[in-house]
């Protein structure tokens, strides 16, 4: 990608991975996820989590898988809220380009 990835957009995709995800999805696959999107590294990607925990956009719990328990991260009322209103700036980002490109 060309741009600059700014914290926001950042948000908005791990908000929507963790959600397609049934709501919940642990750490690993979130950022291999986000890296079929943009490229970002694990170091970037763990303090987002955090961040997002921390304005309670997600919330974490531990289960066992093979023996070692893994944290997944859970998208909260207040993260699915959050989601919605990227998703309308993205939407009415989208079209003020569109509007742009033919002339409206």
């Amino acid at each position: 990608m060309a741009f600059p990835i700014s914290s926001s957009l950042l948000d908005a995709v791990v908000l929507a991975i963790v959600a397609k995800d049934g709501g919940s999805s642990y750490g690993y696959k979130i950022t291999q996820d986000v890296r079929t999107v943009m490229d970002v590294s694990e170091s970037t990607l763990y303090p987002v989590l955090r961040r997002l925990q921390k304005e309670e956009c997600l919330e974490t719990f531990d289960q066992e898988y093979q023996g070692r328990n893994r944290r997944y991260y859970k998208v909260t009322a207040k993260g699915f809220q959050y989601l919605a209103v990227y998703q309308q700036d993205w939407i009415d980002y989208r079209n003020k380009l569109n509007a742009i490109l033919i002339g409206e």
